[in-house]
């Protein structure tokens, strides 16, 4: 299975753990990227990822994060057809950089995209080439 973790969910961990929805999204994406060592799992990188991660004011973050793209078995530039495709999600209502991931994960013929941006799973429900789902939601179909 194929997946996509956009940068809000790459940034978890880093968030405040007290709230315990926090905490349980942290939990579930460490165990996700140790399903990618362990191969059970294959990631999916992207020019945006890495445009997103640059803007990063945390170096610590930055360098955590960008460590990751050397795990993924694709990694994407722009094309046209990621284009054409981000402006049709954003026709839908979704955000720019938030459609530029999705277009991506979609191009890459990902099976997920994960976020923890709530907002973005509800803008994408009517999509029907990928799942978009949290670490936790994820998690929980995959053992299901």
């Amino acid at each position: 299975m194929k997946i996509y973790l956009d940068n809000c969910c790459f940034n978890r961990p880093f968030d405040d753990q007290k709230q315990l929805r926090i905490k349980l999204e942290t939990e579930a994406k460490l165990d996700i990227q140790e399903r990618i060592i362990q191969g059970k799992l294959e990631l999916a990188w992207s020019y945006i990822l890495d445009f997103e991660n640059e803007a990063n004011l945390f170096e610590q973050r930055k360098l955590a994060i960008s460590d990751w793209k050397a795990h993924a078995c694709v990694d994407t530039d722009w094309t046209n057809e990621i284009l054409e495709t981000a402006e049709r999600l954003e026709r839908m209502g979704v955000r720019n950089k938030d459609a530029l991931h999705l277009a991506c994960a979609i191009v890459m013929e990902c099976d997920y995209l994960l976020t923890t941006d709530d907002q973005f799973v509800k803008k994408t429900s009517g999509v029907t080439e990928i799942k978009v789902a949290d670490p936790v939601s994820f998690i929980r179909e995959d053992i299901e």
